[in-house]
């Protein structure tokens, strides 16, 4: 068969290649569930290599079993003191931690009050439980189209849909820092104020991340500084790891006690808030609430992990840099994201034609990239409420040409130059 050349005209690989790996592959016959687990015929020279991975050092596993064996697994001291590191660390006055970043959002609307029928504005690029959060309170999801330069929700756009409809129509907007580009949330802010609209950011992929505002200002995400509140993921793929978990932060006292009392199935202690009091293990439950607690045992290693997340997100500034030179060293067909001072690079992701061969490709040679987004609004569920493919061109376009490249603080220069070759080679060869 004619090999297929995917270089731009009159581009050759110099007979002094960029990249001297001694990684030889030696493929897996099988691969399980889109993941990396495998079984092998024989032993690998380098072990597959994610899109991202956790870090877990021997600080964090003392830190656990510090926890295990203390009095608390739970609603203990460690959640207060990773709470207020992590508030320090973002420049914010309240955080709560609670069991995941879905919670976090779930918590996030409950406080805003959206009740049914209640419209609110999202991206179509984002993990869907950024739309999600606005059903569970039975909201309605109004998606806008994304900035073809930056993949995060473009301003303008929801400025025309807003002003297609009538003062009051819609309640709020979840503005997201996709793949850690900090969302100008200061313009948000303006239009929000004109149609008296709630913020919410979704954070989970930028903490560390950063924009300037109209006064020079560095405004980190998630310092509520413009929005009502803010959420962020501890999954494991992300800077800070706890397994699972997540925290809400906000300059709003406010909708800090509210988020407290509905963390925890609605009851409170506060004798301030008690409507009766019959004695010190007396409690109320006050409103209807979950229970989107973290452990004791999570929080120890979300404090751990946050004391290394600069070190973590100068390491993926490293990655992306590297990356950039590579593939800006040769013509080729990759569009490479654009990005300011202030990116947090939980992702790397580049643009191609043929997406699916070159993914393919990478997974061949053990290289398992990943693709963010699939359009939320293309997803079936979304489809029975009525939106259909062709209602968001942009975001649809970027789906379809878009991969995320592996980007995670561990990854190892030889590993990376592996990655680059590896597509170097599927473009020239």
């Amino acid at each position: 068969m004619e090999s297929k050349d995917r270089s731009t005209s009159g581009f050759e690989l110099p007979t002094n290649n960029f990249i001297n790996t001694k990684i030889q592959l030696i493929p897996c016959i099988s691969i399980i569930d889109n993941q990396y687990s495998m079984i092998l015929e024989k032993t690998l020279d380098v072990k597959p290599i994610p899109y991202g991975r956790q870090n877990i050092t021997q600080e964090d596993i003392d830190a656990v079993v510090k926890s295990l064996q203390s009095d608390f697994l739970t609603q203990g001291p460690a959640i207060a003191k990773f709470e207020n590191a992590f508030a320090e660390y973002i420049g914010v006055k309240y955080a709560v931690a609670v069991s995941n970043g879905t919670a976090a959002l779930h918590l996030c609307t409950m406080a805003m009050n959206v009740q049914p029928g209640d419209k609110v504005i999202t991206t179509p690029i984002t993990f869907v439980a950024s739309a999600n959060c606005i059903r569970y309170c039975g909201g309605e999801v109004v998606f806008s189209d994304i900035d073809p330069n930056t993949f995060l929700l473009d301003v303008e756009i929801v400025r025309t849909l807003l002003e297609k409809h009538p003062k009051g129509t819609f309640k709020g907007i979840i503005p997201v820092d996709f793949a850690g580009a900090a969302i100008n949330l200061e313009t948000f802010k303006k239009l929000a104020d004109e149609h008296d609209l709630w913020l919410i950011e979704d954070a989970c992929h930028a903490p560390g991340g950063f924009f300037i505002d109209s006064k020079e200002k560095k405004q980190n995400c998630g310092n509520s500084a413009y929005a009502d509140l803010a959420i962020f993921s501890f999954h494991p793929v992300k800077h800070i790891a706890t397994g699972e978990g997540g925290m809400i932060t906000t300059n709003n006292k406010k909708l800090y006690d509210k988020l407290c009392l509905l963390r925890t199935h609605g009851i409170t202690r506060d004798i301030e808030l008690l409507q009766e009091n019959h004695g010190i293990w007396y409690h109320e439950m006050q409103e209807l609430g979950y229970n989107y607690r973290l452990s004791d045992i999570q929080a120890a290693l979300g404090s751990t992990q946050l004391k290394r997340a600069d070190e973590g997100l100068k390491r993926r500034k490293e990655i992306a840099h590297r990356y950039d030179e590579a593939f800006s060293s040769y013509k080729l067909n990759i569009k490479t994201p654009k990005y300011n001072e202030g990116h947090a690079f939980h992702l790397y992701i580049i643009q191609v034609e043929d997406r699916k061969d070159l993914y393919n490709h990478l997974r061949e040679n053990n290289i398992f990239a990943q693709v963010h987004y699939i359009p939320a609004h293309t997803m079936p569920y979304y489809k029975n409420l009525g939106y259909k493919k062709g209602d968001y061109p942009i975001a649809e376009k970027y789906y379809e040409h878009c991969l995320s490249l592996p980007m995670y603080p561990t990854l190892s220069n030889e590993e990376q130059d592996y990655v680059i070759e590896t597509i170097l080679n599927y473009f020239t060869k």
